[in-house]
């Protein structure tokens, strides 16, 4: 058994951290790190292999979602690799809105990469398992990254509040510094909140394999497959739900609302159309963001079936990003812009 832990060990940094030798200044790989000392010296939860039932239990209707899922995967890795290659070359979009708009698609294309390769495994071999290692790797992991899209959202509101309510002061309330600072601060909120999930987890005990009616590593599913009591986590997850959920949805509707005040004041109807178009993408975001993540928690609190909670899952966690990059390029005059000029001197390149 000893020797198993530390192979496991060995290759669970080696995934998680992409073989860096400087692994252990990774965050998480450290608290991996702590969970196999833990199980090495109390050996108080043996190692599991849970069962992801997937989808659909249709056997015939796997070679159609695999190709539905694959493509999707594809539109959103390469939309939102297209939206960040535009900000980085073209000097017209280095300002911070998109600069938050380029962290936002980056974590987009993690947030998938968390959740669908996984799925796409799984539809393709008869095998379902997985281990405890690599599913409390994808609980983190599916925390981590709508923690940071809530954040950055808020983050983006608030920029859109400075630069219509107070345009005169933009440039020096949204310098280089600040921007930097509010993606640092969502980066460690995220990091710190998913840890924090994650070493009340580590004490719970199963008692045996397990399946799990979802197609990925859902923190509630797991919950109710514990032995132990769940109560610390049950009201971790309601408050941080509050805290991380609904402060941020009464701060980006705050902005707005002012924002529509500002707007109403404007004399000039080109300046109201300017302002309402900068703002646009963003609201659309927000609204498929936060009605698709309530969608989830209302199918999942009136109904048993899986299936059910799983399709309106893979609203939230597989079209929302696919759909952000092209909500940014339709509707905003700047993005459609700069890729043309993008595509014209790749053009002129060949």
């Amino acid at each position: 058994m000893t020797d198993f832990i530390n192979n496991l060990s060995e290759r669970s940094t080696f995934l998680l951290c992409g073989g860096c030798q400087c692994a252990n200044s990774c965050c998480s790989c450290l608290f991996l790190h702590r969970y196999i000392n833990y199980m090495k010296e109390g050996n108080k939860t043996r190692i599991l292999e849970f069962i992801l039932l997937g989808l659909s239990e249709d056997q015939e209707l796997n070679p159609l979602i695999f190709g539905l899922f694959l493509s999707m995967y594809v539109v959103t890795v390469l939309g939102n690799l297209v939206i960040i290659l535009i900000i980085s070359f073209d000097p017209h979009l280095h300002t911070p809105m998109y600069f938050f708009l380029s962290n936002l698609s980056l974590v987009d294309i993690c947030f998938s990469t968390t959740i669908v390769p996984r799925m796409l495994v799984n539809i393709q071999i008869e095998n379902k398992a997985i281990s405890y290692m690599n599913c409390l790797t994808q609980v983190y992991f599916s925390m981590f990254f709508p923690i940071l899209d809530t954040l950055l959202l808020t983050v983006m509101a608030y920029d859109r509040y400075v630069a219509i309510c107070q345009p005169l002061h933009y440039t020096i309330i949204m310098n280089p510094h600040l921007c930097g600072l509010l993606v640092f601060i969502t980066w460690f909120i995220g990091i710190m909140t998913s840890l924090l999930h994650i070493s009340l987890m580590i004490h719970l005990n199963f008692c045996r394999d397990l399946e799990i009616p979802h197609f990925f590593c859902e923190l509630t599913q797991i919950l109710k497959l514990a032995c132990s009591d769940t109560f610390l986590n049950s009201i971790l997850i309601y408050f941080m739900t509050g805290v991380l959920g609904v402060f941020p949805l009464f701060g980006i509707l705050f902005s707005y609302s002012r924002i529509t005040s500002s707007i109403r004041k404007m004399s000039s109807s080109r300046g109201k159309r300017k302002a309402l178009s900068t703002c646009g993408s963003h609201l659309s975001v927000v609204s498929l963001f936060y009605v698709t993540g309530i969608g989830v928690y209302f199918t999942s609190a009136v109904t048993h079936s899986f299936q059910k909670v799983s399709v309106a899952s893979v609203m939230y966690t597989v079209v929302t990003p696919m759909l952000n990059p092209f909500i940014y390029s339709l509707r905003n005059k700047d993005v459609k812009g700069a890729l043309g000029r993008l595509l014209s001197r790749a053009a002129s390149c060949l």
